[in-house]
């Protein structure tokens, strides 16, 4: 028996090569018969029922502007030739190799429009980002969840969609029909039941939805994620040691806070040097070694008020069983520190712990700075502790109206309206401290502000108190010299939201939010300078131009 051994296809010719022995084998073809809608051709993508039929076709973009006799199939726009020409053309080439082309439509078959083209770079693409994303929720465990946890009592299931940041999870999205509290807690204690710890529940909102629920507040649906896909993973070694080396770094730039508070006491070519923006060539560090030592209380105090915000976090989170990471302390050398990037190592339950553990840092930090603010400006009052005095510029009390109007009030109108003021150095550890942890309760991004305000009001009301941020940052209305760096700070380490928690629903209370928006208050009063016209009608510093 012959076989067919080649098949090439063109847009204007459509020819069959055979073997020479065709015309000994031809009688034994089952001619295809385009008139059995069982048999069909084969690039409409469906099989024929015949055994070793083959058939002659006739390829047809688009009709052409001709009446045909033939039927037209809805898959595809391929014809078939008639029964009787195809026997002709079969039976004219004799014993040659190549037949006489059929005829085919000029124009070129067209692709259904339901099904969408990818060349071999996107699917390649496709399968490597299947390949190297995170794993997905099984689909075989999907349907026996919907079989098992949801229901007419608990929630009925309309539609599902895709769910986290690369659609590895799914989102159930449907009615409720029981409160929301009691549905949510009935559903992880199955979900437990039936898959034990494989998966994690969430409850959020819906997204795009028509109005809130008939029950009251935003209707709801339930995402679920893979428990390794969306807890946070273990602190490896490098992070250690990068948490490590940027103490390091905290700890040096701390000191260098305490040696510049004693500018009076340096010598020239140091002076120069922390004030000459021209100043290129550090000085012999030998110079600053008698100096250290008077350093170390400020630096005690600027660290001490980073390891007591730390610490709030923690006092917070143990109680709920949150896990934090080891805080990654960033340097720098105005205030010591821009405080420490500490990250969530266990998933949140509710939006009242992220608000909670939020600001449990920036009040323990607020707290301790605020008691050496105010020693420093008592013991600045005293005679006794007059030795222990540095001189700052005057002009330091105009980086926040509320902490110069403080220091006008107890050190009085005499004493803050001169070039330099004499004070002692736990005013300047305090000083660093309160700015410090105002700039980290900004409601930006990931920020100890930026998570309660999240937790408080909303991703939403997150993404408006940021851009509002951003833009006051930006002008120089909040932080003065500061805002800058603490912008590109923000911008680069901590601009993403945090996750959601497992009930990102349920609200905080009023007195929570009152808490939070009484907080922003005072934040931005301890960040906003106090221009030249106004410090000097309060007498904060000596101001000499305008």
């Amino acid at each position: 028996m012959g076989t067919l051994t080649s098949c090439s296809f063109s847009t204007g010719t459509l020819r069959f090569r055979s073997a020479p022995i065709a015309g000994a084998f031809r009688g034994r073809f089952q001619l295809l018969d385009h008139r059995n809608p069982k048999n069909l051709c084969f690039l409409c993508r469906k099989k024929s029922k015949g055994k070793n039929s083959f058939g002659v076709i006739r390829c047809f973009s688009s009709n052409n502007g001709r009446d045909g006799d033939n039927d037209s199939s809805n898959d595809s726009n391929l014809k078939m030739a008639p029964l009787e020409e195809a026997e002709e053309r079969l039976s004219s080439g004799g014993n040659s190799q190549e037949k006489a082309p059929v005829s085919v439509s000029s124009r070129p078959p067209t692709i259904s429009q339901d099904e969408p083209a990818y060349n071999s770079f996107q699917v390649d693409s496709f399968k490597l980002m299947e390949l190297l994303g995170p794993e997905k929720v099984d689909p075989a465990d999907i349907k026996l969840i919907k079989e098992k946890l949801f229901g007419y009592s608990t929630f009925w299931v309309t539609k599902e969609e895709p769910f986290g940041d690369l659609g590895e999870g799914i989102l159930f999205l449907g009615n409720l029909r029981a409160k929301r509290e009691e549905v949510f807690a009935k559903l992880q204690s199955q979900l437990a039941e039936v898959m034990g710890d494989k998966y994690n529940l969430f409850m959020v909102e819906e997204p795009n939805s028509e109005g809130p629920d008939p029950r009251g507040g935003p209707r709801v649906s339930f995402g679920m994620l893979r428990k390794e896909v969306s807890e946070p993973g273990p602190t490896t070694l490098w992070q250690y040691v990068i948490a490590f080396l940027l103490f390091l770094l905290t700890i040096g730039s701390s000191v260098e806070l305490g040696i510049a508070s004693q500018i009076n006491r340096l010598p020239p070519e140091v002076v120069k040097y922390f004030t000459d923006p021209n100043a290129i060539e550090p000085p012999d560090m030998q110079l600053l070694l008698p100096f250290v030592e008077s350093a170390m209380p400020l630096a005690y105090g600027v660290l001490g008020v980073q390891l007591f915000h730390e610490v709030g976090h923690l006092l917070a989170a143990f109680p709920k069983n949150v896990k934090l990471s080891i805080p990654y302390f960033i340097p720098n050398i105005t205030l010591g520190s821009f405080g420490a990037i500490t990250q969530f190592k266990s998933i949140l339950p509710d939006r009242k712990t992220k608000v909670d553990i939020a600001l449990a840092g920036p009040f323990a930090g607020t707290a301790l700075s605020l008691s050496m603010f105010t020693v420093g400006l008592l013991l600045t009052s005293n005679p006794d502790a007059a030795a222990d005095l540095v001189q700052v510029p005057s002009t330091l009390f105009q980086g926040s109206l509320l902490l110069g109007l403080i220091s006008r009030a107890t050190l009085g109108y005499a004493a803050m309206h001169a070039a330099t003021v004499s004070i002692h150095p736990l005013v300047i550890a305090g000083w660093c401290g309160l700015t410090t942890s105002a700039f980290n309760t900004l409601p930006v991004g990931c920020l100890d502000g930026g998570r309660a305000v999240q937790g408080a009001f909303g991703k939403g009301a997150l993404i408006g108190f940021g851009l509002t941020t951003y833009t006051l940052l930006g002008l120089g209305v909040l932080g003065g010299p500061l805002s800058l760096p603490w912008g590109l700070y923000v911008l680069i380490c901590q601009r993403t939201p945090e996750k959601p928690c497992l009930n990102d629903v349920t609200e905080v209370g009023t007195w929570r939010r009152t808490i939070l928006i009484v907080t922003i208050f005072f934040v931005v009063l301890t960040l906003l300078p106090v221009w030249d016209e106004l410090a000097e009608e309060l007498g904060i510093g000596l101001v000499t131009t305008f």
